[in-house]
């Protein structure tokens, strides 16, 4: 199916039109007097500030089909918020989207008053750049959508779409592509970032299984890129975020996968913690492709999360070298894929404390776990109250570094350590915390990168982090964005005056 098959379908029109978004069917009149100041004070990317007046605030929301939110506008406080709960920003206004032509009208707005520009669908960037002071937040939630193709095995996904959807719509089918591990994580800022989940090892990234992407770019036109249209913007997109438009749609090869799966912790005391670091450090990346295992170290003990998808009957087998080792817990059970995928989800109620906790994380692209780094973690964890996790890298190891914007084909593994502190409680002491672990840890990371989908603020800007790519970035960032119209991501910037 072609994306202008995929648009026009009536299951995908069917979705949209029954889709529970609070703005669908708002129109332009909602925008009262009363929400709207004479002029609004507003923020440029540079810095300055710039003024806009009633009547071309009025203007923008008659333009749109979704809806305009202004500061004093019903619903601007829910909207304006991210997943990160200690991201506190206001953005002049917020644009809620229902298609292409609301970005596109969005864009045009935005660049012709030279705004600061953030684009949000799931909002869960770590370092809070799904929002902004001062600027404009185009929103994406509102148009969600997949489309299956069970012949062609392919899925075309809206760019407003959470991944627990590209999940249950792929799996209906017993199909599945990789998607990141928190089901309602927004599609556009996985995939763009590359995109890593528990099925890396088997079916490679996410951004490994694109096949398209629909886009607008910063002049504001609708674009579609592919390895034999616009494939130097197909090129950028897969690892290069958001600096080169906005992507509308995507599309995904699909594999076969039956929807059991075994899944579950299998934890272990603190006298077990070397042998169990060591064991993960060699079968994590040795062991079938279909198991998937992380691994969490505290000072307490260590435990091994697992995500089994393979043949049940050579299950046992896979998971022999993991419990021989003596766990004090097993609770790995039979469930389904898509259980698993939506198993650290949080929920969104106050029952649930991380949503109403600061977060703050640290994380590192190595290419194996060293005897000397396991004990330098060991060590630290001892004296500190943190956690360290160790994720699945970057799977397909025939993908060369330079084969897409994505640059770290040689990590093995993801290292993460992060902590939460309540909202009414000073954060700095946390984040301390976890610079300092991090501080003792650098003699032995090797050099890698990091994987921007986990950065923090204080290493978003850090663009050594493309590596041999960033040249490359660099001249398409000047030939799609030279205004760097989209420039809060792991930005690049460009080198010619826009």
């Amino acid at each position: 199916m072609d994306r202008r098959s995929f648009l026009q379908s009536t299951a995908f029109t069917a979705f949209a039109a029954t889709a529970t978004t609070p703005w669908r069917y708002l129109s332009a009149a909602e925008l009262n007097d009363a929400e709207v100041p004479a002029t609004l004070s507003a923020m440029r990317g540079t810095g300055e500030h710039v003024t806009i007046s009633s009547g071309e605030l009025k203007d923008l929301a008659k333009a749109l089909r979704g809806r305009l939110l202004l500061p004093q506008s019903e619903g601007y406080e829910k909207a304006r918020h991210i997943q990160n709960p200690a991201i506190d920003k206001h953005p002049a206004m917020i644009v809620q989207v229902t298609g292409v032509v609301d970005i596109q009208t969005a864009v045009a707005f935005a660049r012709e008053h030279h705004l600061l520009v953030a684009v949000k669908c799931g909002g869960h960037s770590f370092s809070g750049q799904s929002t902004c002071d001062g600027g404009m937040m185009i929103d994406l939630s509102g148009i969600p959508g997949v489309r299956v193709d069970p012949a062609a095995k392919t899925a075309w996904v809206s760019g407003g779409t959470l991944l627990g959807l590209i999940d249950r719509e792929a799996m209906a089918h017993e199909l599945v592509t990789t998607m990141g591990t928190v089901s309602h994580t927004g599609v556009g800022g996985l995939v763009t970032g590359g995109g890593v989940g528990r099925l890396s090892r088997r079916f490679g990234m996410a951004i490994d299984n694109l096949l398209s992407v629909d886009m607008v770019t910063p002049d504001g036109k609708a674009v579609h890129a592919s390895a034999t249209e616009n494939a130097d913007l197909f090129w950028a997109v897969r690892g290069g975020g958001g600096n080169f438009g906005i992507v509308t749609a995507f599309e995904f090869q699909l594999h076969h996968m039956q929807r059991e799966a075994l899944g579950g912790p299998i934890l272990f005391g603190p006298e077990k913690s070397a042998d169990v670091i060591k064991m993960f450090a060699e079968y994590s990346v040795n062991a079938p492709v279909e198991l998937d295992l992380s691994l969490g170290y505290r000072r307490e003990g260590t435990t091994i999360v697992v995500c089994y998808t393979g043949d049940m009957k050579d299950a046992d087998k896979a998971l022999a070298p993991i419990r021989k080792l003596g766990p004090t817990s097993d609770k790995v059970a039979a469930t389904t894929y898509v259980d698993i995928q939506r198993s650290g989800d949080m929920k969104a109620t106050s029952a649930d404390p991380r949503m109403t906790m600061g977060q703050y994380m640290k994380a590192r692209f190595i290419e194996r776990i060293t005897p000397d780094l396991a004990k330098a973690v060991a060590d630290a964890v001892a004296k500190r109250n943190l956690t360290v996790n160790f994720a699945g890298g970057c799977g397909m190891r025939g993908v060369k570094a330079t084969d897409t914007a994505f640059t770290h084909r040689y990590a093995r593994h993801n290292m993460l350590c992060g902590t939460g502190w309540k909202l009414s409680e000073d954060g700095a002491g946390p984040m301390k915390n976890v610079r300092d672990f991090w501080n003792e840890m650098e003699p032995y990371l090797g050099g890698g990168g990091f994987y921007f989908n986990d950065a923090p603020t204080d290493a978003i800007m850090d663009n050594s982090n493309y590596r041999e790519n960033y040249p490359r970035l660099v001249q398409l960032k000047n030939k799609y964005d030279p205004g760097n119209l989209f420039r809060l991501n792991a930005n690049i910037l460009p080198t010619v005056k826009g």
